[in-house]
């Protein structure tokens, strides 16, 4: 730094460190490059954790995990070209799964633009369907305006993910610039006529259906709405991937609304008077394909809480419209007093009694590993407030339908079924939560996509255990093609490492499981080790889904 009278002159680099700090980040995940060196300098003294990481995806998967468990940005920092391409990956699913997130990417010199120079792209052209706001840097002086912007839009209204990018010659000028300050966060209220109008209707109705989705959630805003369930009686449900959101033991709790959701639980929703939309969008995989509510009029009267209003509408026309952030909603109704005996308590109870016949797991199935015992294992073995991650595929259905999450804040997962994501996710989660268990589910093709990044746990020293289900197939591809092709097996065959001693290779733990009865001894060393671990669960390729095997989808029985 440059003192001149009483103004002091930064670089660009360290303008952007200063504001990251005035902000409150804490960590950044990276792959380095030249582009950015300025900002890694800066970086040097300042006290905020660099999480050094093999792959940009991986990187940028991390700084989505961060915001999805702290409500705050993620940070990601990666080089130009080939590096923020790589990133993309995660930026897509920060997009769909409403994280916020801010992906700072080094860039060619201001000098060199519009000539295709070395890893040249228009990020605001190439990444305009993967962010909320693409923005460039020119001018250094308005770094602490950008970053501002930056934090503000990747968390106000619907969250997502903010790219910002940084010519490589801007980081270097020094200039001098405001101090920079906190972003102000933007909330949305719910009014007085709305609250009296949701009173109203949830009143009247008879076979009323909440589903809670989204972000913009606390821990506070968790536990009020549990509590207004429970005077209310009310049947709740979860959106995909959403599940952390209400306790899956609590009376009120009726199931997961997602990818092979309850025929029973889907029957109620349909039937259902008045559906209560808390935070939720109710895309594709919660929706059932579009098919549990009507498009664009519901056949039952529909309550949509959502922090957007551009979402409002967009797909079902609401009868009452509240624009706000879940945890606002949440406050404002939290004081509501309940009919002395509601019409839907007995409907309430039945629907429980139906989801812990489905979340129960089966006891047996193909091969010489069951899942199912497996599930009913970790369910008294793992603690309550043990994180769970995953990426996409079918194994992530034993988790999904068969583990019951009790506790806010206990799963990460991407709604946009982005492979690759456990395992990043995991090394994120346990570096925000060091004292809690973190355990990533991971199918073999899904594992391999990141699992460089088990490197960065064995790094940093952050002893996650990872189930690594190997049936040696692309699970879900296959279950799909043996539907529609059955017999043509195409491109969905794998050949897998020796997994146990990859984990080794890395400095980590590894354990095979073969039989189901070795798997619990092998979870216990696993923790006991104290290290980053694998458990690698041989599974029969034909115990495809808990409920049917590959040659029953096959032969369509």
């Amino acid at each position: 730094m440059e003192r001149t009278g009483e103004a002091i002159k930064r670089t660009g680099g360290q303008l952007i460190v200063e504001a990251l700090k005035a902000n409150g980040v804490k960590r950044v995940s990276c792959v380095p490059g030249e582009s950015y060196l300025a900002v890694l300098d800066a970086l040097y003294e300042s006290g905020i954790d660099v999480l050094v990481c093999r792959q940009e995806g991986g990187a940028a998967m991390m700084a989505d995990s961060w915001g999805r468990l702290s409500g705050e940005p993620g940070i990601c920092m990666v080089t130009r070209g080939p590096g923020a391409t790589n990133a993309s990956a995660g930026l897509h699913v920060a997009m769909q799964d409403s994280i916020p997130m801010i992906l700072f990417v080094g860039q060619i010199g201001r000098d060199m633009k519009e000539r295709e120079a070395f890893q040249e792209v228009e990020y605001r052209r190439a990444f305009i369907e993967f962010a909320k706001w693409v923005g460039e840097i020119d001018d250094a002086r308005r770094i602490p305006e950008f970053v501002t912007r930056a934090f503000s839009v990747a968390t106000s209204g619907r969250p997502g993910p903010v790219v910002l990018t940084l010519p490589e010659d801007m980081l270097v000028e020094e200039v001098e610039a405001p101090q920079a300050r906190a972003y102000t966060r933007v909330e949305s209220h719910p009014g007085k006529q709305q609250i009296a109008e949701f009173e109203k209707l949830l009143k009247s109705s008879q076979r009323p259906m909440v589903i809670l989705g989204g972000t913009r959630w606390d821990e506070q805003a968790v536990a009020d709405f549990q509590e207004f369930a429970s005077r209310f009686k009310l049947p709740v449900g979860c959106s995909f991937r959403r599940q952390m959101l209400f306790d899956h033991l609590h009376p009120s709790y009726a199931g997961d609304v997602g990818i092979g959701i309850n025929p029973a639980l889907a029957k109620e929703i349909k039937d259902s008077d008045l559906m209560i939309l808390i935070g939720s969008r109710m895309s594709e995989m919660p929706s059932s394909s579009y098919t549990l509510i009507d498009i664009p009029y519901p056949s039952q009267k529909l309550v949509h809480v959502f922090p957007d209003p551009e979402e409002i509408g967009r797909m079902y026309r609401p009868d009452l419209a509240i624009c706000a952030a879940p945890a606002e909603f949440v406050s404002a109704i939290k004081d509501l007093e309940p009919p002395a005996l509601p019409l839907w308590a007995e409907r309430k109870s039945a629907m429980h009694d139906a989801y812990l016949k489905w979340s129960t797991p089966p006891e047996t199935g193909p091969g010489e590993v069951h899942m199912g015992p497996i599930m009913s294992w970790i369910e008294e073995n793992v603690p309550d407030d043990a994180i769970f991650t995953n990426g996409a595929g079918n194994y992530a259905t034993w988790l999904h339908r068969f583990h019951r999450f009790q506790k806010y804040n206990t799963q990460s997962a991407p709604t946009s079924g982005s492979m690759g994501y456990g395992l990043p996710a995991a090394v994120a989660a346990k570096q925000l939560f060091p004292d809690r268990e973190v355990v990533c589910f991971a199918g073999d093709g899904c594992f391999m996509m990141h699992g460089q990044e088990f490197i960065t746990a064995v790094r940093y020293g952050l002893p996650i255990i990872t189930v690594l289900v190997n049936n040696g197939i692309y699970g879900t591809i296959r279950m799909h093609q043996e539907r529609e092709y059955p017999g043509r097996v195409s491109a969905t065959d794998l050949v897998n490492p020796d997994f146990v001693a990859y984990a080794k290779a890395f400095g980590g733990h590894g354990e095979l499981v073969e039989k189901t009865e070795d798997f619990g001894p092998a979870y216990l060393r696993a923790r006991e080790s104290g290290k980053p671990a694998i458990i690698e669960v041989r599974l029969d390729p034909e115990a495809i889904t808990p409920a049917k095997t590959l040659t029953q989808i096959r032969n369509k029985a």
